[in-house]
Order: structure tokens, then C-alpha cells, then sequence
């Protein structure tokens, strides 16, 4: 086994068990608790920006891999192949910076959904693709380490909507006036 092949799929376990132990966890101190999931947000931003930056620099491999999923016409899918990795470059630094972060949260949620379920349909359709997510690192995987990576990459970003929407609603709520 390569170092890629072991790395990814425990980095889903770590997600995974940082976004349960993150939202199960009333007992932390609010500060560690917010440590937490800082933590959880700057992996997620490391994700995407890695994922993003090494699509940037083979855009044409990125376009094929698109392809190979036979959903898009070729035209949309090269378009596609030029844009998603800054958007996935962009949202990585709004984690980071906490700038416009919901939006952010709420557009990579998206991608990571639309993926999921155009890999599901391409393994239901006798497809075999690799995803392209991390160029060339990610052509040898098996589709269950994809799921695992995805599903824990979902499971925290739904983590952080989660939390970020009920960060939100503690400071709207008014406070009592004595």
C-alpha cells in the first residue's frame, strides 16, 4: 500500500470522528469546543484548496476525468474543468479566512453532494472512473475508499453548517433585559 492509499481514507476517519465528537460533546467548554471545530474547518479548507490547486495545474486531465463520467456534454465539462478548481480554491480560503463562510460551507456541501451521487450513478451504470478529485494521487482508489472520503468530507461540512447556522441563532437571540 502507498502512503496516498492509507492517508485518505483515515483522514475520512478523523473527520468523521471529529465532527461526532465536535457535535455529541455538550460537556467541552465552549472555547474548546470552538478550538475543535476550527480545527475541523482548516482541514476541510486544506482539502479543497489541495484538491483545487492540483486540479489547476492539469485542467485538461480534470476535463477528462469530467468526461468520463458520461453526464456532460464534452463543451460544459472542459468549462467545468477551468472553473470548479478555483471555486474549490476560493471556498478553501473563505474557510480559512471566514470570509463569506457560510456561503462557502454551503457551495462546497454542494459539490461534495453532486459528486457523491454522479459517482454513485456512474458504479450503478458499470463505470469505472477515477474522480479526478486529487489528480493523479486519487486514480488508484477503490470506489469504497471515494465513499469513505466523501461521506466523512460531507459529514463534517454538514457539521460545520450545523453548527454555523446554531452560532448564528445564539447571537440573533435577544437577551434578557434585569
Amino acid at each position: 500500500m502507498t502512503s496516498g492509499q492509507i492517508f485518505w481514507p483515515v483522514l475520512a476517519a478523523i473527520l468523521i470522528a471529529a465532527a461526532i465528537i465536535a457535535v455529541g460533546a455538550r460537556a467541552f467548554v465552549a472555547g474548546w469546543r470552538n478550538f475543535v471545530w476550527r480545527i475541523v474547518d482548516l482541514i476541510i479548507a486544506a482539502v479543497f484548496i489541495y484538491a483545487g490547486a492540483l486540479k489547476v495545474l492539469d485542467p485538461v486531465q480534470f476535463a477528462h476525468d469530467i468526461d468520463h463520467y458520461k453526464i456532460l456534454p464534452w463543451t460544459i465539462g472542459v468549462g467545468l474543468a477551468f472553473y470548479l478548481p478555483w471555486l474549490e480554491i476560493f471556498c478553501g480560503f473563505a474557510l480559512i479566512f471566514r470570509l463569506f463562510y457560510r456561503g462557502a460551507l454551503s457551495i462546497l456541501t454542494a459539490l461534495v453532494v453532486v459528486f457523491l451521487v454522479a459517482t454513485i450513478a456512474a458504479k450503478v451504470r458499470g463505470l469505472d472512473i477515477t474522480c479526478g478529485c486529487f489528480g493523479h494521487a486519487s486514480q488508484n482508489w477503490s470506489f469504497p475508499a471515494h465513499l469513505a472520503l466523501d461521506l466523512g468530507i460531507l459529514t463534517a461540512l454538514a457539521a460545520l453548517c450545523y453548527c454555523s447556522v446554531a452560532r448564528a441563532r445564539a447571537n440573533a437571540s435577544p437577551t434578557p433585559m434585569s
